[in-house]
C-alpha cells in the first residue's frame, strides 16, 4: 500500500511520475519486463536524458516498484508483484473515472485508536484521503460504497479492523444543504483545480472529436507517445481524490464533468498511436 502514496506524492511532469506512468502504461503489456534499453529509449521520447532515467529507475527499485532482471542476457526490469497489484488497482480508477447516482450507497467509517498507535492512526487517515474518502469527523469517514473493499484493504493492512466499524448506508440525512455538507466533509476546491490544470495544459490537444476518432493524431510517433503518457500522468491522482460525488452534492460550475470527458477524448485520439510508437521502439 505505502507504493500508492509514493505515486500519489509525485509530482507530475517530474521524471520519477513520468516513469511510473511509463511502466503502467506499457511494461506489464510488454511481458512484465522491459530492456532497459528500451525504457531509456521511452524516456528519451519524453525529452530526459538517460542518465536522469537511470537515476529514476534505481528510486523505483527502492521503492519496490521494479526490480532488476536479465532476460537472455538482457538487463532489464520487471514489475514487482505488489506493484503490479497497486498498478491494476489504478488501472481501474484512471480508465473508469467513478461517476456516483442519486441511488448509489455510501460507506462511513467510524474508529476509535488509541495514544499508543498514533502513527497508525495517521497513516489510516492519509490512505483514507487518498482513496477519495472525506471527513465527517476525526473517527467518522465518509466515501461512496464501491470504495468499500479499499478501505478494508487498508484496515487490514494497517492491523486495525479490530478498532473501526464500517457501515453501508444510503444518503445520509444532514442538517443544511448536502452541497454544504459535502463542501465541509472534502476538499472540493482542491479537487475541482486538479480538474481545471488538467484542462488547462491538455484542452489545446483536443480536437472536439468524439471517441473512436483516434485517426486525427496521424501516425504513430514521439510526439503522439508524449502527448499520451503527459496527459495520463496529470490525470492519474484525479480519480483518487475525486470521489465522483452525484450532482447534488457539487457545486454549480464543477469541472469535474468537463475533465472526464475531456480526458476520454483525449484517449480516444492518443492512445492507439502511443501504443504503436511503443511497439515499434521495442523492435527496434
Amino acid at each position: 500500500m505505502s507504493a500508492v502514496l509514493d505515486d500519489m506524492d509525485s509530482r507530475p511532469g517530474s521524471t520519477t511520475s513520468l516513469l511510473r506512468t511509463v511502466i503502467g502504461l506499457y511494461l506489464r503489456d510488454a511481458g512484465g519486463w522491459m530492456s532497459t534499453r528500451h525504457i531509456i529509449a521511452l524516456m528519451e521520447a519524453l525529452g530526459v536524458a538517460a542518465a536522469v532515467s537511470r537515476t529514476a529507475l534505481s528510486r523505483l527499485k527502492k521503492k519496490e516498484i521494479v526490480l532488476p532482471q536479465l532476460r537472455h542476457g538482457v538487463a532489464g526490469f520487471a514489475v514487482t508483484e505488489g506493484a503490479a497489484a497497486m498498478l491494476a488497482r489504478g488501472d481501474r480508477r484512471i480508465f473508469n473515472p467513478r461517476l456516483m447516482s442519486p441511488v448509489d450507497r455510501w460507506c462511513l467509517v467510524s474508529f476509535s485508536i488509541p495514544e499508543t498507535e498514533r502513527e497508525k492512526r495517521h497513516q489510516l487517515r492519509r490512505r483514507l484521503h487518498w482513496i477519495g474518502c472525506g471527513t465527517v469527523a476525526a473517527g467518522l469517514w465518509i466515501c461512496p460504497d464501491s470504495l468499500r473493499e479499499e478501505v478494508e484493504e487498508i484496515l487490514a493492512d494497517l492491523e486495525l479492523r479490530g478498532m473501526a466499524t464500517v457501515f453501508v448506508t444510503d444518503t445520509p440525512l444532514v442538517g443544511g444543504s448536502l452541497r454544504d455538507a459535502a463542501s465541509a466533509w472534502w476538499d472540493l476546491e482542491a479537487v475541482a483545480e486538479l480538474h481545471r490544470d488538467f484542462i488547462r495544459h491538455h484542452g489545446s490537444e483536443d480536437d472536439g472529436g468524439g471517441p473512436g476518432n483516434g485517426s486525427d493524431a496521424g501516425p504513430a510517433s514521439a510526439e503522439t507517445f508524449a502527448r499520451y503518457v503527459r496527459c495520463i500522468d496529470r490525470w492519474r491522482i484525479i480519480p483518487y481524490l475525486d470521489p465522483g460525488l452525484p450532482a447534488e452534492f457539487l457545486p454549480e460550475d464543477w469541472p469535474g464533468t468537463a475533465g472526464i470527458a475531456l480526458f476520454e477524448r483525449l484517449g480516444a485520439v492518443y492512445s492507439r498511436p502511443s501504443t504503436d510508437f511503443v511497439r515499434r521502439t521495442l523492435e527496434g
